[in-house]
């Protein structure tokens, strides 16, 4: 045994050429370790702060592996989404616990971490799919933080690789326009009509009930969410708190389901004893919920068939904002119909605008200079109420 410091506890060096200092705590004793004799005092003197200050000592012994599996059962699992859950599963047992799992969480460095990420890359991984592994081990790290098992997160001081974000697409006005009147009388018309006039995502259109239908009213709420989990279809809760919605529907969407309410009668009256009752608006021909790939695959042929260009699913969902956007609705407003969870959320995406609307936007600006320049004053301009471009405050008012 070495002497020992003062104010050190106990340190020695072990035989397999490591020093070790020795700990009690609650009764315990804990052991931290160094390759050198200065560096295991400063780790001891850390650790007797921590225990000074009622902050529990990290277990050097607990592998990265380890504390993420409970991270997931203790954390993740009880407070997301089921799909959420499953990815994030998936990014720790196929890619992270593959990597740097057999390390000591205590030990896990800034360097382990990017030296994972640079190898997902090398070995084809997009950049987008890196950067959500990462965001998968940062947050856990958090977690991590917060148990106090570690100091500091190290997924946040790691480069991630450049991500390309793509272009959205939508369909414009016309092609929109030759699209409906392409499947007009088509099993599915109402499913894209509804789709295009409220922007909902696939799994809420699918996962959508006659109980969540007001057609008298004009409105219906987004209440759950269709996913296929562990190999069945089943009803989750939206993507996010603010993706529980009441929408008003457009006349012609009002129209549409009113039209396959009629349809899935038909449908029940021509299946007859191989039909099978479930709430769903949009089914099969025998009652069952529609599976979203299966319904992506028949609207890119439909795209096809009719001479347009090849679209995503959820381009219908940029399409209705695009829409939207043309027609001078606020952001805000189409955050709430789009059920976004923030208006940060709609500002990047859709930073973007339409032809259409800068042409408009530059017609006004025209408009206000000519005015100003002609006259040497503003005071024939309206003037416009906060927060709207079109709405004249009287000045009585």
């Amino acid at each position: 045994m070495t002497r020992r410091g003062n104010n050190e506890g106990t340190i020695r060096k072990r035989p397999d050429g490591r020093w070790e200092a020795r700990l009690t705590v609650a009764g315990r004793q804990r052991s931290v370790y160094g390759k050198t004799r200065d560096e295991v005092a400063r780790k001891m003197r850390t650790a007797q702060g921590q225990v000074d200050q009622g902050i529990p000592l990290p277990n050097e012994r607990q592998t990265v592996e380890q504390f993420l599996e409970r991270w997931l059962r203790d954390s993740v699992q009880p407070r997301v989404a089921p799909r959420t859950y499953t990815s994030y599963a998936m990014h720790v047992r196929q890619h992270l616990v593959p990597a740097i799992g057999k390390l000591p969480l205590a030990k896990l460095q800034p360097g382990h971490v990017q030296k994972l990420l640079n190898e997902k890359l090398k070995a084809g991984l997009s950049p987008a799919s890196i950067n959500r592994i990462r965001s998968t081990l940062r947050a856990a790290l958090n977690q991590a933080c917060k148990w106090s098992e570690v100091t500091r997160n190290v997924a946040t001081l790691v480069d991630l690789p450049k991500e390309e974000h793509s272009e959205i697409e939508p369909l414009t006005p016309q092609q929109a326009r030759v699209f409906l009147e392409h499947i007009r009388g088509h099993s599915w018309e109402a499913l894209f009509v509804v789709a295009l006039a409220t922007g909902m995502r696939q799994g809420e259109l699918l996962g959508l009930t006659w109980q969540d239908i007001d057609l008298d009213a004009g409105h219906l709420t987004v209440r759950n969410a269709l996913q296929r989990l562990d190999g069945t279809l089943q009803l989750v809760s939206p993507k996010t708190a603010q993706s529980k919605r009441t929408i008003v529907l457009a006349e012609t969407a009002v129209l549409a389901l009113r039209g396959q309410r009629a349809q899935q009668n038909r449908k029940r009256l021509k299946a007859g004893e191989r039909w099978q009752e479930t709430p769903y608006v949009f089914t099969t021909g025998i009652g069952t919920p529609l599976d979203g790939p299966e319904v992506t695959r028949g609207f890119q042929k439909l795209l096809v068939s009719a001479g347009l260009p090849r679209k995503r699913f959820h381009d219908l969902r940029h399409s209705c904002a695009t829409f939207l956007l043309a027609q001078g609705v606020s952001h805000r407003d189409i955050m709430a119909i789009l059920g976004h969870s923030g208006i940060t959320v709609t500002m990047n995406t859709y930073a973007h605008v339409l032809p259409e609307t800068q042409r408009d936007a530059a017609r006004r600006m025209e408009s206000l200079l000519q005015g100003e320049l002609g006259s040497g004053t503003n005071d024939h301009l309206p003037r416009m109420r906060a927060g709207t471009d079109d709405e004249p405050v009287d000045p009585a008012r």
